[in-house]
């Protein structure tokens, strides 16, 4: 009797390949779109001021022109160039989400993760306080803030950044929960690891994945509040241009000019979008087995794997029979289990 062995099926890509986070999330279409659209969104943040073809505060009479080679995107009210205005205006909105994102993540991650081993008081304490920041209203507080501490692009930011620090707090702590619970983690505590080296070699490998999928949504999350402040005047004052500045200030003036807001409006959707596609690219590729890459194996290997698995048949089980009675057994003729002439024959001296 001949036994049939089959292929094994192939592995998952990422442990395939030996494929690192980075490389795994690079190999997402969505993650490819976001990093096009971020890496023009940080040109114009780096280089949009140097890239404006007018002066961004200079009047003109040419006021409320249509979109000309002259000027691309027309002139405001004032006659000031639109495109001009929006270029300088870049480093202002994506350097105010950046700084939303990283207070927020300073404020929030790291006591979310220090509650879990300082402690019953500092646990109590920070809970407390987050309660507090999560029940307060976020434009009273951020126009609180400014007032208080004066009307700049760094004080808003302040304000919201620790407005939005909650999200952090409780992603880091349940991450570091999950992470202090596993097996792995007690295990290096039983054999007297310190605490410190459990958190750098476990603990914070566990929790900046998640913290990656908060940080990318809280970026395009700050964007939309800069330009939400700024278009009310919180924040930066005018003349001064911001994405929202331009978006209120074309507002007044949709009798000229309907489809003035389209500019900034869409700019900013882009870039919100960018950040959320990163967000959900993060989150696909830090699955335990690369869920998003199991759908799209790429590479002669996967193909050829897939197809050798689907080739081969697998072997019957010892108790399959076909429809007469008739046992199947690779490499021997078939015989009947009812037939009493076979059995005879069988048992008959030779």
């Amino acid at each position: 009797m001949t036994a049939t062995v089959s292929a094994p099926a192939p592995a998952p890509v990422a442990a395939r390949r030996g494929a690192s986070p980075l490389a795994t999330i690079v190999r997402l279409r969505s993650a490819r779109i976001a990093a096009v659209i971020l890496l023009g969104v940080l040109v114009l943040a780096t280089l949009g001021p140097a890239l404006a073809p007018y002066d961004p505060l200079q009047n003109t009479s040419d006021i409320l022109a249509a979109p000309s080679a002259a000027h691309w995107l027309g002139t405001d009210y004032l006659g000031r160039d639109v495109l001009s205005r929006l270029l300088a205006g870049s480093p202002v909105s994506v350097l105010g989400a950046v700084q939303v994102a990283v207070i927020a993540l300073v404020v929030g991650a790291l006591p979310g993760i220090l509650s879990v081993y300082l402690g019953r008081v500092f646990e109590w304490l920070t809970l407390r306080v987050v309660d507090t920041l999560i029940a307060l209203p976020f434009l009273v507080f951020a126009v609180a803030m400014t007032a208080l501490l004066g009307n700049g692009i760094t004080q808003a930011m302040l304000a919201v950044g620790l407005l939005v620090s909650p999200i952090f707090y409780r992603v880091a702590r349940a991450a570091a929960l999950e992470a202090v619970g596993a097996q792995y983690a007690e295990a290096a505590q039983l054999a007297g690891a310190s605490t410190w080296w459990i958190v750098r070699r476990h603990v914070i490998a566990k929790v900046l994945p998640p913290i990656g999928v908060a940080l990318a949504n809280t970026m395009g999350a700050g964007l939309v509040v800069v330009a939400s402040l700024t278009f009310l005047g919180i924040g930066v004052q005018p003349p001064a241009p911001t994405w929202g500045g331009v978006l209120a200030s074309d507002l007044g003036y949709l009798g000229y000019r309907p489809y003035a807001p389209l500019f900034p409006t869409v700019l900013i959707m882009l870039t919100v979008w960018a950040f959320n596609l990163l967000a959900d690219a993060i989150r696909d590729a830090s699955g335990a087995s690369g869920r998003a890459l199991l759908h799209r194996v790429r590479g002669g290997l996967g193909r050829t794997g897939a197809a050798v698995a689907a080739s081969v048949p697998s072997p019957p089980a010892a108790s399959e029979r076909d429809a007469e009675g008739t046992v199947c057994v690779p490499g021997e003729p078939a015989a009947s289990a009812s037939d009493p002439s076979d059995a005879a024959s069988e048992r008959s001296p030779r």
